[in-house]
C-alpha cells in the first residue's frame, strides 16, 4: 500500500525526484513554479512512499478553465515502470483525483520509451515495456492524447561513450562542420543571467526568420534566469570577432541534459556556429556526469513533410539514437464532458482569437 503526501520543500522535492527512474526537468519544482507565474498553472507536488521509502513522485499542475479543471503532470510521473504493482497504484491515486477534482481530463506523458529508431527501418525496435504500459493505460480507459504538449520523439546521444568516440560516430559532414567553425574563428563561452538580454535578442531573430511563435521578453527571463541561478540550465553563446552569433541553453536534471533552446543571428551563419556549439554542449554535459544529452525533439512522422524535418535532419548528423516516447495520454473521469470539451473549446479559441484580431 502507498502512503501519499504533499510535498512544500524545493530541496527535498529536487533531491528525492533526481534519484528516481524517469526523473525529468519538467517535474522539477522550478518548472512547477514557472509555469505558475507565468500561464497560471497550480502545481501539487506529490509523493508516493513504500515502506517508508520514496518509489514515486509527481508534480501535479491544474488549471481552471471556465467552470471547469484540467490536470496536467508534464513529463512524469516519476517512477519505476517496469513495476506492474507501482504503476497501477500511482494510477489510481491520480485518477481519484481527478475524479474528485472534476477534472475534464487528466493528461500524462512519462519518458517512457515506445522503439528506438526510425520507423519502418532496419533500426525499428520497439520497447515491451513501453508497449505494456500502453496497453495498461488503455485497459484502464486512457486515451492517447489529440493534444502532444511536449515533443513525443527526440534523438539521444549516449555521453558513457568517450569523448572521442562521439565525435567519430557523427556524419562526416557534420564533423567537418564542426571543424569548420573552429578554422573560421569561432569562439565559444558560457554566459549567464547578467546577459540574458544577449540571448533574447538571438531567440527573436530566429523566431522572426523561421516564423514562430515568439514570447514576451519577461517570459524568457523568467524561463532562463530562473533555471540558470538554480544551477539547473546552462547558456553557451558562439562569438565572431566578440559578436554574439548564435547561442545554446541547456537545461540538466537527475541523468540528463537537454538541448532546450538554440538561436542564431542572420550574419556569419557560413561560420557554422551552431555546430560548434552543439560540440561544446555534448562535452560539457559529459564532463558535469550526465549520461545523456538529448537533443529535445524530433518527427512525429519521419519524412520531408513534417515541419521538423530540417531541424531534424541537422540534429541527425549527430547520429545520436532516435528515440519515440509513448507520448501523452489522457484519463477522462467523465467522457461526455471531455467530448464536449474537446470539440467545443477549440472551436471557443477560434472566436477568441478572431475577436482579438
Amino acid at each position: 500500500m502507498l502512503e501519499v503526501s504533499e510535498i512544500h520543500d524545493a530541496t527535498y522535492w529536487n533531491n528525492t525526484l533526481s534519484t528516481l527512474p524517469y526523473a525529468h526537468i519538467l517535474q522539477s519544482w522550478e518548472w512547477g513554479e514557472f509555469k505558475r507565474t507565468t500561464t497560471g498553472w497550480q502545481p501539487t507536488r506529490l509523493a508516493f512512499q513504500r515502506e517508508g521509502k520514496v518509489v514515486a513522485m509527481a508534480s501535479v499542475l491544474i488549471r481552471s478553465v471556465g467552470p471547469l479543471r484540467v490536470i496536467y503532470i508534464p513529463k512524469g510521473p516519476a517512477l519505476n515502470y517496469a513495476d506492474s504493482d507501482l504503476v497501477a497504484d500511482v494510477l489510481d491515486h491520480l485518477q481519484a483525483l481527478a475524479r474528485r477534482k472534476w477534472a475534464v481530463w487528466l493528461k500524462i506523458d512519462p519518458d517512457v520509451i515506445a522503439a528506438t529508431g526510425v520507423p519502418d527501418e532496419e533500426d525499428d525496435s520497439p520497447n515491451p515495456n513501453g508497449e505494456r504500459i500502453r496497453k495498461t493505460l488503455q485497459e484502464r480507459g486512457w486515451q492517447f492524447s489529440a493534444d502532444q504538449v511536449q515533443f513525443r520523439n527526440t534523438i539521444a546521444i549516449d555521453l558513457t561513450e568517450d569523448e572521442d568516440d562521439i565525435l567519430m560516430a557523427m556524419s562526416g559532414n557534420t564533423r567537418r562542420k564542426v571543424r569548420t567553425a573552429y578554422k573560421k574563428d569561432v569562439s565559444i563561452r558560457a554566459v549567464g543571467v547578467d546577459e540574458i538580454d544577449t540571448l533574447y535578442k538571438l531567440y527573436r531573430i530566429t523566431g522572426q526568420r523561421d516564423d514562430f511563435l515568439i514570447r514576451p521578453p519577461d517570459y524568457y527571463e523568467r524561463a532562463w534566469k530562473d533555471f540558470l541561478q538554480a544551477g539547473l540550465a546552462h547558456a553557451l553563446v558562439a562569438e565572431y570577432e566578440d559578436t554574439p552569433i548564435a547561442h545554446v541553453i541547456l537545461f540538466h536534471f537527475g541523468q540528463k541534459c537537454w538541448y532546450f533552446y538554440g538561436a542564431s543571428s542572420n550574419q556569419e551563419r557560413n561560420r557554422m556556429p551552431n555546430y560548434a556549439l552543439q560540440w561544446e554542449a555534448i562535452k560539457w554535459a559529459k564532463a558535469q556526469g550526465y549520461t545523456t544529452y538529448d537533443m529535445w525533439g524530433a518527427p512525429d512522422a519521419f519524412n520531408e513533410n513534417d515541419s521538423m524535418w530540417g531541424v531534424y535532419q541537422f540534429k541527425r548528423g549527430f547520429r545520436g539514437t532516435v528515440i519515440r516516447h509513448i507520448g501523452a495520454w489522457d484519463y477522462a473521469p467523465y467522457p461526455p464532458l471531455y467530448k464536449a470539451y474537446t470539440q467545443l473549446w477549440p472551436r471557443i479559441l477560434g472566436v477568441l482569437r478572431r475577436r482579438n484580431r
